[in-house]
């Protein structure tokens, strides 16, 4: 497959700065440092559990001794490490309104231009049919412009089966060396059975699945005779797009395939943010900042957030 028109990083940096970050300035109010603060590192002390704490700061050690729960306090690591674990398999090059793959590049480079501005680093992981490039985690503009420059100028994927979401999150927990904040930004289009490995990296990291989509995956228009490709497999049919039962089974197979993903991550335990190929991408950061601070006030406590738009 031929690769993408080429976009220059530096024109793409500077108009995301100017239509998105800008923006987001003014809506944030400044409000950076709770959005993006550190994680701690350093044992500091013990305190007594309670309601609304985070589960997974109880000493149980201290807390079988005494059988009273502890919870472990630490000295706050100012610096955010934050890594994007990106799927860039065929099924993110599909979309009516932009591509998935557009909106992909573009919201993470939003986002790495936030955490580098305050101070902190940004790595990724790139997948395709497997685990094919690691970024290291670096601070400043230049390393987003690398960032950037590496995925525009990667070629789309090639069919080759479907992917393997599983073993790319089972990878991923090799390569983030310590405690940080992951993006993990996919379709979640690939084979069955990778809620035990993100679940996994939910232990380690302070964790959130963006989920890109687009709305031809939901529901068919009336388009007449059209050939469909799964960009995954290549498998191509041909139907009927104009046979009103049939688009009522596409409605009813994509509802029950929402369904399954819902139930996924909940297995999984994640915190999702919805992200389609027609939103706003300074709505869909502010959606991610509310569910940065539901979850910094009930950390702990209640089911995994899931954010759509609106």
């Amino acid at each position: 497959m031929d690769a993408p028109a080429r976009v220059d990083p530096e024109c793409l940096l500077r108009r995301l700065e100017w239509t998105v970050i800008r923006r987001l300035d003014g809506l944030l109010q400044g409000d950076y440092r709770s959005l993006f603060r550190g994680f701690g590192l350093d044992l500091a002390d013990l305190r007594e559990y309670q309601h609304h704490d985070d589960v997974r700061h109880i000493d149980w050690n201290v807390t079988a001794r005494l059988q009273t729960p502890y919870l472990r306090q630490y000295n706050e690591d100012r610096e955010v490490a934050a890594w994007f674990l990106l799927d860039l398999s065929p099924s993110v090059d599909f979309g009516s309104q932009a591509k998935k793959r557009t909106v992909l590049v573009e919201f993470v480079t939003v986002l790495a231009r936030l955490f580098t501005r305050n101070g902190n680093r940004v790595g990724a992981v790139l997948c395709g049919d497997k685990v094919d490039k690691v970024i290291a985690a670096r601070g400043g503009r230049r390393h987003v412009l690398h960032l950037l420059r590496t995925l525009t100028n990667r070629p789309e994927s090639e069919a080759s089966g479907e992917t393997d979401l599983a073993a790319f999150f089972a990878s991923a927990l090799k390569v983030v060396p310590r405690r940080s904040l992951v993006f993990v930004v996919s379709d979640f289009i690939g084979a069955a059975g990778w809620e035990r490995p993100l679940h996994q990296l939910t232990q380690r990291h302070e964790l959130l699945s963006v989920r890109v989509h687009d709305p031809l995956e939901h529901e068919l228009p009336d388009l007449g005779l059209l050939v469909f490709e799964d960009a995954e497999t290549g498998e191509q049919l041909q139907v009927d797009t104009h046979d009103r039962r049939f688009r009522e089974r596409f409605v009813a197979q994509a509802e029950a395939r929402e369904a399954g993903l819902r139930r996924s991550f909940a297995a999984a335990g994640v915190d999702v943010l919805e992200l389609g190929t027609e939103d706003d991408l300074a709505d869909a950061v502010m959606r991610f900042a509310e569910l940065r601070r539901w979850r910094s006030r009930s950390a702990g406590g209640g089911l995994p957030g899931h954010l759509g738009a609106g």
